[in-house]
């Protein structure tokens, strides 16, 4: 008998009971790779969200500060405008 039929004709063995181990490993490796990634996707989509709120805040400002420069001048016109009125009052 050849060493190749000896191999041939030998009872199966039960397969590495760390194959499936490593099978299941290797899964979940794969699965917290996937994770990560989309994680890094999220994070990338948090930053640019945040640039645009932080650019949109600023945009708000200034525009809040020239809203107020207006409403000072137009104060400062009205009262100037009261201060004619009562002056021409009491001049009549």
């Amino acid at each position: 008998m050849k060493i190749d039929e000896l191999y041939e004709n030998a009872a199966p063995t039960e397969a590495d009971p760390l194959d499936g181990v490593t099978e299941t490993a290797a899964s979940g490796l794969a699965i917290l790779a996937e994770r990560v990634e989309q994680i890094i996707r999220y994070c990338e989509q948090l930053l640019e969200e945040n640039r645009a709120l932080q650019e949109h805040r600023s945009e708000l400002r200034a525009e809040c500060d020239e809203l107020r420069e207006k409403n000072e001048q137009s104060r400062a016109r009205i009262e100037a405008m009261i201060v004619r009125l009562k002056s021409l009052e009491q001049a009549s």
